[in-house]
């Protein structure tokens, strides 16, 4: 998590970057493949892996947010 010689505000604040470049890069990824998938012609099925993939962005980055909250309420 830190880094010998990093305070734990600035781990938590890295953390938290994480998190929100996590979830932009999740839903630019999302918007491309869904207008890909369209442009493209391709089934559903396969447009779905990327629903999925980026439903795990979001848990990955709502699981970090969370921590975040927890370590920041806790001190």
């Amino acid at each position: 998590m830190a880094t010998p010689g990093e305070s734990p505000e600035r781990a938590l604040a890295r953390q938290a970057r994480l998190a929100a470049i996590v979830m932009v890069a999740t839903v630019l990824a999302w918007l491309g493949a869904q207008w890909l998938g369209g442009a493209m012609g391709w089934p559903a099925r396969f447009v779905f892996l990327f629903d999925f993939a980026a439903l795990a962005g979001f848990v990955f980055a709502l699981v970090v947010t969370y921590r975040v909250w927890r370590s920041r309420r806790n001190s």
